[in-house]
């Protein structure tokens, strides 16, 4: 990707946890960086758009104010989510659930993704380059929290892998990001040492995930991950990222799902041959 001007980026739902520690994280990596809320709220050094990613004409006009402003979009990092009503951990099963769940997690958590990676692909294709990011889980594994939280993060995979396809020789490339264990102030004080088997000591920070996103955005070989799922804690200690602390490398939890990125199933894939470099 092009390094010698200002590079431009949006991370949608960059408020608080995943959002605001990539936006942040891209900021300090000296990028340029718009950041959506319902608030408007993002890090300092940013660029805070309220939009709400339910309302399709508030998604356009942001993408409008950016090529306005700067006229180009080097890389999206879809992390827009809304919780459903009455979450509390996602403890209850599918039927005991309104159905009105899947507005949240799917009209949302999902169909958000969509809608602003069309309007980056049409800023990025004409240039031919540019990443498009979405912040996907082990969720599309093995069950994890919820039905639709399982669906949702499956279909992010898929639509990476078909973008991709359909991307392939522009310049433009499309991934998932299958995140581990985020250590968000919610987390970190709740006393917890471990949560569901996982270390909180060795969870990632959310800031891990930009710097991640960073290294990915500057990867010479980034083509060769078109349409992959790439888990952000082996790429990160394969390039030696870490942690805010500058010295812990987050855990991948890989094994505990017990397999390999879903897309694509290739054994083989440059994304699946992380986890040999970092065993």
């Amino acid at each position: 990707m092009p390094t010698d001007s200002k590079r431009i980026a949006l991370v949608t739902g960059a408020s608080r946890g995943v959002g605001w520690g990539v936006a942040s994280a891209l900021r300090d990596a000296h990028w340029q960086v718009y950041g959506t809320s319902r608030s408007g709220t993002a890090p300092d050094g940013t660029i805070g758009l309220a939009v709400d990613h339910a309302d399709d004409d508030a998604v356009a006009a942001a993408f409008a104010r950016i090529a306005d402003e700067s006229g180009q979009l080097d890389l999206l990092v879809n992390n827009a989510w809304a919780a459903p009503r009455g979450f509390a951990g996602f403890t209850a099963k599918f039927y005991e659930r309104p159905v009105a769940d899947w507005d949240s997690l799917i009209g949302i958590g999902l169909r958000s993704h969509y809608v602003a990676a069309v309007h980056a692909a049409q800023m990025m294709v004409p240039r031919g380059s540019g990443l498009i990011a979405s912040t996907s889980s082990f969720g599309s594994r093995g069950h994890l929290h919820s039905v639709l939280y399982g669906m949702g993060k499956t279909a992010l995979d898929k639509m990476a892998y078909d973008m991709g396809a359909e991307l392939a020789g522009s310049g433009v490339t499309a991934l998932s990001l299958w995140l581990g264990l985020i250590r968000t102030p919610l987390l970190l004080g709740s006393g917890m040492t471990e949560f569901a088997g996982f270390s909180i000591e060795r969870a990632e920070d959310p800031a891990f995930v930009g710097r991640v996103v960073a290294a990915l955005a500057d990867d010479p070989e980034l083509s060769a991950l078109n349409g992959h799922t790439v888990v952000t804690a082996e790429y990160g200690a394969a390039r030696g990222i870490t942690n805010d602390d500058g010295v812990t490398v987050p855990d991948s939890h890989r094994a505990a799902f017990g397999g390999g990125p879903l897309f694509p199933p290739a054994p083989d894939s440059p994304a699946d041959a992380l986890a040999t470099e970092v065993d």
